[in-house]
């Protein structure tokens, strides 16, 4: 247990276990694993932060940082939590088109504010998602294709290091492309300055297939994804839905093929695009539409409970019709898993702008499967093993769950060996007792 030194100090609240608050500060949206830390600090600011972390180096305890807590893995066992969901400061320059956000900030909110200014930010399909959590992952967002991966329109990081020290890192220093990519293993991001693009206006929403089309419905979709502009992002999610009052009558108990379109162009530009998946047969839902930006959390419509979950996935070279053969036969109705194939490619495919450590970027495709964590192993290596002919690799931003598989492989197999390489040295350089470990840890060198 840390004891009371320098407690006083901290601007935002404190909490122990035991303490009224405490409970309701760990939680977060996942809730199969639950950060149960010594030491809870809600910072309300970077001086918060750097406090808390020089407080852990005196103490010699390692420090886990949460927002949201969408992307925990590996919760703390003793330690420091640093708590960043206050640190909710949004300042928008209309001029630049630079936002300054706080670790704290949602990307709903992000969106919301920058709409009032005609921009958006490449944000993802959740808006309850913390922005900065999404950054340090690379952020492949709804328009991904035809701008690239968020990271790369970074352009400053306020980083708190395990010295204690606030640095402000630009494109070019060291830490700044490592930080980028790589989740959390270099210090406690309190804000960043990020670039939005001029987009208003969305076209995009559900085509949604009853089970008898699921077939069908991907061939047409894998083969209509080679002929489609960069400007279209998509994605296919294949479900069995919940029979729970949770779910819509209609969609209770029934597997169906969900596609996610959002596409960067005039409706009548979209409608023409999107008439070969339409030409394979009734939908069980329809809703493409042209939409102001705000509305773009609906093209997914993630759930927005906390609950359980669990996901690998494999980053494909292609996905021909052996590829779906050999994916359907293994993600049945019987093995319980989500899959969602995302269309990849497009500017998502180019080199890194600012240096970013993002990368598999020749992957054309991206299959994650979503499990109950208590009964999840057999699908995942089930479908990863019928996948094996296409991977090239995994990306560890969307590896959730499962913190006993997070070990020094499985966070090696995300990079190439030069990149790890000089990640584990700069991890020396900075955080060379490993202070920051609580995520797909990469180990100082030694």
């Amino acid at each position: 247990m840390a004891n009371a030194e320098h407690i006083d100090t901290f601007t935002g609240p404190v909490f122990r276990p035991g303490d009224a608050g405490y409970d309701e500060e760990v939680a977060g949206f996942q809730t199969a694993y639950t950060h149960k830390p010594a030491l809870v600090v809600g910072a309300v600011h970077a001086e918060d932060v750097r406090a808390a972390v020089e407080y852990a180096a005196r103490q010699g305890l390692p420090v886990a940082v949460q927002a949201t807590g969408h992307g925990l893995s590996v919760a703390a066992d003793e330690g420091v939590l640093i708590s960043t969901r206050r640190m909710t400061a949004l300042d928008i320059d209309p001029a630049t088109r630079i936002a300054r956000i706080g670790a704290g900030v949602r990307a709903g909110a992000l969106v919301e504010a920058a709409a009032a200014h005609g921009l958006a930010p490449l944000n993802g399909s959740s808006p309850s998602v913390g922005v900065v959590g999404y950054l340090l992952g690379g952020g492949t967002g709804l328009l991904a294709r035809e701008f690239g991966y968020a990271a790369d329109y970074v352009r400053a990081v306020e980083l708190v290091t395990a010295d204690g020290r606030v640095r402000r890192l630009l494109p070019g220093d060291d830490l700044f492309g490592a930080t980028l990519g790589s989740g959390g293993n270099f210090g406690v991001v309190t804000a960043v300055e990020l670039e939005l693009l001029p987009v208003t206006e969305v076209y995009g929403g559900q085509l949604m297939f009853d089970a008898v089309s699921i077939e069908p419905a991907l061939d047409a979709w894998r083969r209509w994804t080679a002929t489609v502009p960069d400007e279209l992002t998509s994605t296919v999610a294949v479900l069995t839905f919940p029979d729970i009052p949770q779910v819509p009558a209609p969609l209770r108990g029934r597997r169906v093929a969900s596609f996610r379109i959002a596409f960067n162009g005039p409706a009548e530009e979209g409608e023409r695009l999107v008439a070969p998946l339409r030409a394979v047969g009734d939908r069980m839902k329809d809703d493409l539409r042209m939409m102001p930006y705000t509305e773009s959390h609906t093209i997914h419509s993630d759930p927005d409970h906390p609950h359980a979950y669990a996901a690998t996935n494999a980053l494909l070279s292609e996905f021909s019709g052996e590829t779906l053969s050999a994916l359907l036969s293994a993600a049945g109705p019987d093995s319980g898993a989500v899959v969602d194939v995302r269309h990849l490619g497009g500017a998502l495919s180019g080199p890194s702008r600012i240096g970013t450590v993002v990368e598999d970027r020749d992957a054309a495709y991206l299959v994650r499967v979503i499990t109950d964590p208590d009964d999840d192993t057999a699908a995942k290596d089930k479908i990863r093993t019928a996948l094996a002919p296409w991977t090239l690799g995994h990306s560890l931003n969307f590896l959730y769950g499962a913190g006993a598989d997070a070990d020094e492989a499985q966070t090696r197999a995300g990079y190439s060996a030069d990149t790890y390489a000089y990640l584990a040295e700069l991890k020396a350089k900075y955080d060379p007792h490993n202070m920051f470990r609580f995520n797909r840890n990469i180990r100082p060198a030694a």
